[in-house]
């Protein structure tokens, strides 16, 4: 009897376990595979979405460290547009022209904080679309990258402290023997050695630094840009910009400002079109506004 109802368990424990689906196997066959294969199909649909998210932006590297074209914020005031892995914002022209842009692409505006240095090895390697930060299409960059058409145009000018003997310069030869600087890597640096008997002192990294530095008197000026230089005695009282009537020696790609892509882009036609939408008007008034919105420290 107790070898019968031994079996007899037996046989009723197997037929449980095959009803239950006790056994470890994952095949299409078990009861078990339902939840695992949802799980899977939830995990695939996300990281196509990641995928079509990728191809649906438009990534955009510049220092947000230059106002007015572009500066860093701490929300998305003044249309702010967020920077990527991080809680920071970006801000300015240069934002607001990149915005127009990705619009006109029908893709999502992420901005890549970078610095100036980093901004063409980005640009080269494919860890961003596009350089919208204020840079000009000079010759030696363009046997790296392609250039859209310009998007803005400046001139020259020299920041400098306010009530300072070079505040009344008229011409760049009245900087002899002062202590001028530019920023690392542009054409803002080279332009210095125009100035007869200048003190050339060491290219700074960004402009933040150098009005760091003006402000303290280790340099009496630095070149810049004219939207920089109205930017920097906007936010501070204690410099002033000087324009000149006998200036600096520059080419028009010198003085211009475009957009960087890499070379052979299918970008450079469409962001074009693009740019040509934007009449001189609306250049101008969002430049304007950008100076008028510009963080007081930057």
């Amino acid at each position: 009897m107790k070898k019968k109802l031994g079996v007899l368990l037996a046989m009723s424990l197997s037929v449980v376990c095959l009803l239950a689906g006790c056994g470890t196997k994952t095949d299409s066959g078990n009861p078990g595979t339902a939840q695992t294969t949802s799980g899977d199909a939830a995990t695939a649909s996300e990281n196509t979405g990641a995928s079509t998210t990728e191809e649906d932006t438009f990534k955009v590297g510049m220092e947000a460290g230059y106002a007015p074209f572009n500066w860093t914020q701490m929300d998305d005031s003044n249309g702010g547009v967020a920077i990527e892995g991080g809680a920071e914002f970006a801000g300015g022209y240069d934002v607001e022209i990149a915005k127009k842009i990705a619009d006109g692409l029908d893709k999502k505006l992420v901005i890549v904080k970078t610095e100036w240095d980093g901004l063409v090895p980005a640009l080269t390697s494919g860890k961003i679309d596009a350089i919208i930060a204020g840079m000009s299409p000079t010759a030696e960059r363009k046997e790296t990258i392609d250039f859209t058409d310009n998007y803005y145009k400046s001139d020259l000018v020299m920041v400098v402290k306010k009530g300072g003997k070079y505040e009344s310069a008229k011409s760049i030869q009245d900087f002899k023997g002062a202590k001028i600087t530019a920023q690392l890597n542009t054409f803002h640096y080279s332009v210095i050695d125009q100035i007869e008997g200048v003190q050339k002192e060491t290219a700074m990294d960004n402009f933040p630094a150098m009005r760091v530095a003006l402000e303290s008197g280790i340099i009496d000026g630095y070149v810049s840009e004219r939207p920089e230089g109205v930017s920097a005695s906007s936010a501070n009282e204690n410099f002033a910009m000087v324009e000149f009537t006998d200036g600096f020696q520059t080419s028009d790609d010198d003085t211009a400002i475009a957009v960087g892509v890499a070379k052979g882009s299918e970008l450079t036609a469409k962001i074009n079109e693009i740019l040509a939408g934007i009449s001189e008007e609306e250049r101008t008034s969002i430049m304007d506004t950008a100076i008028l919105n510009q963080p007081a420290a930057q």
